[in-house]
């Protein structure tokens, strides 16, 4: 060991003891497990491989099973399921309700049970209904599918970022967000890329092109959700894959990183009722719905935008895969920057920004290649935000129960915004889609304005705090040590007060 990690590890060490002496302080987690040993370093990049990989790579089949309806458009599905335009935008609409109606309960199910099960089951469902969609024969098929789809699929987005965020440092989570929903522009190029080679497939056993892009991914994902029971760790304090030493150095890193429940919260109502009541999740919903409606838009009809520039089906789909690398890099550049600079606020107003920027190009445009230029700057107002966004949320809002409450609404949201970016790219608008690019501007525009309002509001309650004018009064200690301008209930302890107030405690600081 380095004279350098040695000191690193006796600083992470004395933190903890600081924190844990004197009246009213919070008791260290595991007070007699010695932790001397443990590089922090080592054993977070370790957590890092346990975790990111295979999560990120469940995204991806989850995005993918979603979106591919997009490239299985380009092989004649509308016509062998004689579909209108709007039956195949219906199709497309009704996943976002199931999807959207059951991400509040996941989340608050897989907080109680173990996330290998809850996880693990839900991707096995979801893998069998998108193989049953490559048999589909008619309309009604094709909508009990998809609404079966997004039933099993709500869980895994709102759930990882939830468990994720239990791992972490509000100064870590951001990257780690940002390398999982990564996943996302991945599987938009793959998508291309798989839906040209399955097309290949075309007439094989009777059955189209269309048909085997769903039954190959489905079955792929079937396969991925039954070696998960195996592969997902569980929470912090139960993870197999730690020894208790390395156990006690994440929670204790946590709690002080003031995530105070990060040793463990039992299930009370009124963590879901904190979640319903607090500002920061009604504006932070309006913020993800402002990224995440032009997310699904992009997503879902972006093969169909290139195409009528002016290419075939397979070169439409080849011509998406840049764009998503590029998506896939600034994805992670925000993340990282993001949690290094700690300015998340900002980064989204400067991206969201860019990203108005290309929607006014493409509604502009009559140039088949100044549009396609546009697509990439579009791209930087959807797909960094994403994952930024979340990670501001789930910064400011402290108590297990009551974040993944405050997560699930959050995203919850953003997607049933998700039905409308379904229905406004209609078949009679193009080439240019002027209808959809202006709608998706004015949702970035919802995005902006949110971003700003709740940077502000977030800085005059960090400078409330700072004045002093948020203080407790806690029993056992002088009243001198308070302000003594605001009485807002009494404590035993400064810990008893952190635990019951979360994030609304005197001495939280938000991320702005």
């Amino acid at each position: 060991m380095s004279s350098e990690e040695a000191k690193e590890e006796k600083q992470l060490s004395s933190s903890f003891e600081e924190r844990g002496s004197g009246k009213g302080a919070p008791q260290i987690y595991n007070a007699e497990v010695d932790i001397s040993e443990i590089n922090e370093k080592k054993l977070m990049r370790k957590v890092d491989l346990a975790l990111l990989p295979w999560l990120s790579f469940l995204y991806l089949l989850s995005f993918l099973d979603r979106t591919s309806i997009g490239n299985a458009k380009l092989y004649h599905m509308e016509q062998d399921l004689h579909l209108s335009d709007k039956q195949y935008l219906l199709s497309l609409t009704i996943f976002f309700f199931s999807y959207a109606i059951f991400e509040v309960p996941s989340n608050i199910f897989l907080k109680r049970l173990r996330p290998s099960i809850w996880l693990s089951l839900l991707m096995l469902l979801w893998g069998v209904i998108m193989t049953l969609q490559g048999v589909v024969s008619n309309f009604g098929q094709l909508m009990g599918m998809r609404w079966l789809l997004g039933t099993f699929e709500a869980g895994l987005f709102p759930g990882v970022n939830f468990y994720l965020s239990c791992w972490y440092k509000r100064s870590e989570f951001g990257l780690r967000a940002a390398l999982f929903f990564s996943a996302a522009t991945v599987s938009g190029a793959f998508g291309g890329l798989l839906a040209a080679a399955i097309s290949n497939m075309d007439g094989i056993a009777g059955k189209p092109a269309w048909a085997w892009i769903f039954i190959i991914e489905g079955l792929v994902t079937v396969v991925a959700g039954f070696v998960s029971f195996w592969i997902i760790q569980d929470f912090p304090d139960t993870a197999k894959f730690l020894t208790e030493a390395e156990r006690t150095v994440i929670i204790r890193r946590l709690q002080n990183d003031d995530q105070f429940s990060a040793a463990g919260e039992n299930f009370r109502m009124k963590y879901v009722f904190k979640s319903l009541l607090d500002w920061k999740t009604w504006v932070g919903m309006i913020v993800y719905a402002g990224c995440d409606m032009p997310l699904y838009a992009f997503s879902l009809f972006l093969p169909s935008i290139i195409k009528f520039l002016g290419f075939g089906p397979t070169p439409a789909n080849l011509l998406t895969v840049p764009v998503y690398v590029f998506a896939c890099i600034m994805t992670c550049v925000v993340g990282f920057l993001a949690d290094r600079w700690g300015q998340r606020g900002y980064f989204n107003i400067v991206f969201l920004c860019i990203g108005a920027a290309g929607y006014i190009i493409l509604i502009a445009s009559r140039s088949a290649s100044l549009s396609y230029f546009a697509v990439y700057m579009a791209t930087c107002g959807i797909y960094p935000v994403i994952p930024n966004t979340i990670s501001w949320v789930s910064n400011n809002v402290e108590g297990s129960y009551k974040r993944s409450v405050s997560l699930g609404m959050v995203i919850s949201f953003g997607n049933i915004n998700g039905a409308v970016s379904s229905n406004v790219y209609r078949a009679k608008d193009s080439p240019w889609y002027t209808l959809g690019h202006g709608l998706v501007l004015m949702y970035i525009g919802f995005g902006l304005v949110s971003s700003i309002s709740y940077l502000l509001l977030l800085k005059r309650e960090n400078s409330r705090r700072e004045r002093g004018e948020r203080n407790e009064v806690i029993k056992n200690l002088p009243e001198t040590h308070l302000a003594a301008n605001e009485r807002n209930g009494r404590y035993a302890t400064v810990e008893e007060a952190k635990r019951e107030k979360g994030d609304d405690w005197s001495g939280y600081r938000y991320t702005i």
